[in-house]
């Protein structure tokens, strides 16, 4: 039977192939299925009128013009004899470009010489860096195009049957000099499973080093959430491969123009490509399709495929009335399940017109940070300590409650009361001042100046403050003021408090990170990220830093490097925003705070009652007392307009808890750390006993042996524990099930990937008993771990 549409070719080459292309194929669509499903429940609007004439399908990609916004591919064998050379000669008629695998079962000339025209090489990392070098010059001189390379995990771990990977064998005609980098490779026998010659990990040291040895365009693929795509472009990308439908909006707006976007995945008719096109991308990947006519009638089988999809394309871009692919935008989609498709219907986005039949919601409706995993971190630890409630858990960062007592709430609210009428409040004030709302701003700045003043030596005017429901929304208020465009950037201390992340997260502000080094964060590391980001057209806005024994890693930041900060920010033009929660809750005398050592007014304080007098309370202050100058010239501070917007978000901070808060600070007379003497003891003592005990089950000598070793806080409630397996959540649960001790995987913190091999602990929440067993039993679990073979 002939094929003639894209449904009887997807029917057709079910029906012919084999049970080891069928095991291959099923992979492919597994990998693709949420795409698919996405797809299969977003239509396109139904324009106001047809363009006035046919729709314009040329898209321009990488300096080159091609005929339509697809690109073909990648290929790799493709079960037939002739097959990539029947896609490649089809997709060259079609004017197309077409992706080809680095483990192609034709040499990169003989492709190249039938496209007449750039190829697109498909790699990924090599464990030898010799080899991608080799393959990528390979490539040039047979006058590819572009190289896209993909990161992560490889969906299919073999080669399509019967391919043999002839660019990689000794026996091709052009062969690598004696002694190179693929002559210890063996010739073509390791190229039978070419996964074992891959780095499935996201490198991305190994993205900047291919970047430095290749000449051509190259794409990153492999992107899944706009914190990739942002280091993709800092790793020199031109162009990026998304693998996800759901976070492509966002990855394109993270894009924003500065290289070509493209799809790969699941895309499987004309309209699937206007629906990737309206949701940001530049162009897509097509591969399952081609696939599909090239198992049913090879060359000719493809040819067809092609045309169709771009015939289906321009049919959508004249029902929703776009006249070009260009011109597509969020306005053409609706989105909603739509019923299944049935062959040769009509175009298929005529069934955009069903309405959705309930008012459920799919994820890519809703806003692409409740998808992201730094948000549901704080869900999967509750769900584990739930499900192992015999664990010790050395994962909360809370204060220890056996410093509570119920009734020092009722004082420290009645001693705001008195407070109140001691300053000539009548009692009806009193009252409206317990039972209203009260000012956005708060109503106990100036008890909180008094505080800053007795305990930090901190000099601000009551009027730079601004209360908050804790240092959460501080940070949202202050994100939110400062963030103006795609442009700015906001560079955070690496590993970092998932808060601070978590809320960019939700205000689509783009972060980037500076890694600390064993000591605390560097001046020098900082001003080269500033530096960097600046030869990239963007406005490095402000540096988030927790100076005092930092969450989660525990460092402090030394006086030296404090003056330091403090002059790169006024050389920089930098803000520095402060959050140090622990400082008080810490044995002996801190360092001074930033905000102590501010005379530029360059640092925005955050702060917070939750460790200083009770978590349950809520209550948190920023100090902004920035001066900001206005179009006509009048002035105002920084705290001003940050209460603006908490109008618009809290309204205010609650007034029973500003009053518990106020009455703390009053009856200490706004020393904080007098009030937290015993705590701060505690804790230290808590810190000093975990110390103890994990040297005392890990000496020296052993985890030496182990690869094991952690840094040694002062105060705080963290500490980092490095290990030499993967400390991921599959590793956190087995803890709990296998050893009955819970931990923090450090990977959380980490904004751009890394601290794959490393635990937090916290030690404020234990008991002098728990620290001990606990210790045990970690030691116990690390040593297991520590001496299993690593696959």
């Amino acid at each position: 039977m002939a094929a003639h549409g894209l449904d009887d070719y997807a029917r057709l080459a079910r029906e012919g192939r084999d049970a080891v292309q069928a095991e291959f194929l099923a992979a492919e669509e597994r990998a693709s299925a949420g795409n698919r499903e996405i797809l299969e429940q977003t239509g396109l609007r139904q324009g106001p009128a047809e363009p006035p004439g046919p729709p314009e399908t040329a898209t321009k990609i990488l300096g080159r013009t091609w005929s339509a916004p697809l690109v073909v591919g990648p290929l790799a064998g493709l079960f037939r004899p002739e097959g990539e050379l029947a896609v490649v000669r089809a997709s060259r008629a079609a004017g197309l470009p077409v992706v080809v695998s680095a483990f192609s079962g034709r040499t990169f000339a003989e492709l190249s010489a039938a496209a007449e025209g750039p190829l697109w090489l498909h790699t990924r990392l090599f464990r030898d860096r010799g080899a991608a070098r080799w393959l990528v010059s390979r490539a040039q001189d047979a006058g590819f195009g572009a190289v896209v390379l993909t990161l992560g995990p490889q969906q299919h771990a073999r080669l399509a049957p019967g391919a043999v990977p002839v660019n990689l064998a000794e026996d091709v005609p052009i062969r690598p000099p004696s002694g190179g980098p693929l002559a210890d490779l063996g010739g073509y026998g390791p190229f039978a499973d070419p996964s074992a010659l891959l780095d499935h990990t996201v490198d991305w040291p190994g993205v900047e080093w291919l970047r430095s040895v290749c000449p051509l365009p190259l794409l990153i693929a492999g992107v899944r959430t706009p914190e990739d795509a942002s280091r993709a472009l800092r790793s020199g990308a031109d162009g990026i491969v998304a693998e996800t439908l759901d976070t492509l909006p966002a990855i394109a707006a993270t894009v924003a123009g500065r290289c070509p976007v493209l799809l790969r995945g699941g895309i499987g008719r004309g309209a699937d490509v206007l629906v990737s096109l309206a949701s940001g991308a530049d162009a897509v990947l097509l591969e399952r399709p081609v696939l599909d006519g090239l198992l049913v009638a090879g060359r000719e089988g493809v040819g067809a495929v092609l045309d169709e999809v771009v015939r289906e394309l321009r049919a959508a871009l004249v029902f929703t009335g776009a006249g070009s692919a260009a011109d597509a935008d969020p306005g053409l989609l609706r989105t909603g399940r739509t019923p299944p498709r049935e062959p040769d219907t009509g175009p298929p986005a005529r069934e955009a017109a069903h309405p959705p039949r309930t008012g459920d919601l799919r994820k890519s409706d809703l806003h692409t940070s409740v998808g992201d995993p730094v948000l549901d971190t704080m869900n999967f630890l509750n769900e584990v300590t739930q499900r192992y409630p015999d664990a010790i858990s050395f994962a909360p960062g809370r204060p220890y409650d056996g410093f509570f007592d119920t009734e020092q709430i009722v004082t420290h609210i009645r001693a705001y009361l008195d407070h109140l009428t001691g300053q000539g409040l009548s009692p009806q004030a009193v009252r409206t001042a317990m039972y209203q709302y009260g000012p956005t701003a708060g109503q106990i700045r100036e008890i909180i100046a008094d505080s800053l003043r007795a305990d930090e030596n901190t000099d601000v005017p009551a009027e730079s403050i601004v209360v908050t429901v804790g240092a959460q929304e501080a940070m949202l208020l202050v994100l939110r003021a400062l963030i103006t465009g795609p442009d700015d950037v906001f560079l955070v201390s690496s590993p970092c408090y998932v808060g601070i992340t978590g809320a960019a997260l939700l205000l689509d502000t783009e972060v980037r990170a500076v890694e600390e080094r064993a000591d605390g964060v560097s001046c020098a590391d900082l001003e080269a990220a500033i530096e960097r980001e600046r030869a990239h057209g963007r406005r490095p806005r402000a540096f988030y830093v927790v100076p005092d024994h930092s969450n989660p890693s525990g460092t402090t930041m030394s006086m030296r490097a404090r003056v330091e900060l403090l002059d790169l920010a006024a050389r920089h033009d930098l803000l520095i925003v402060e959050d140090s929660p622990y400082r008080l809750v810490s044995p002996g005398t801190p360092l001074p705070s930033l905000k102590s050592l501010d005379r530029d007014r360059r640092v925005i304080q955050l702060g917070s009652f939750s460790k200083t007098i009770f978590p349950g309370a809520r209550v948190g202050f920023v100090v902004a007392d920035q001066r900001v100058t206005g179009e006509n010239g009048a002035t105002s501070l920084l705290a001003d307009e940050l209460a603006k917007i908490k109008s618009m978000v809290t309204v205010n901070t609650s007034s029973l808890s500003q009053a518990a808060v106020a009455g703390a600070l009053l009856s200490a007379r706004g020393r904080l750390s007098e009030l937290n003497a015993r705590p701060a003891e505690y804790y230290g003592d808590a810190m000093r006993a975990t110390l103890r005990e994990l040297d005392r089950n890990l000496p020296a000598a052993r985890r030496a042996e182990l690869g094991v070793g952690w840094n040694e806080p002062t105060g705080g409630f963290f500490l980092t524990v490095h290990v030499p397996f993967p400390a991921d959540n599959e590793t956190l649960t087995r803890s709990a099930q296998e050893f009955g001790v819970l931990w923090t995987p450090m990977k959380y913190f980490y904004p751009q990937a890394g601290g794959d091999h490393a635990i937090r602990l916290s030690t404020s929440y234990l008991t002098p008993a728990e620290i001990t067993e606990g210790t045990a039993r970690l030691a116990r679990f690390i040593t297991a771990l520590s001496t299993e073979p690593q696959t």
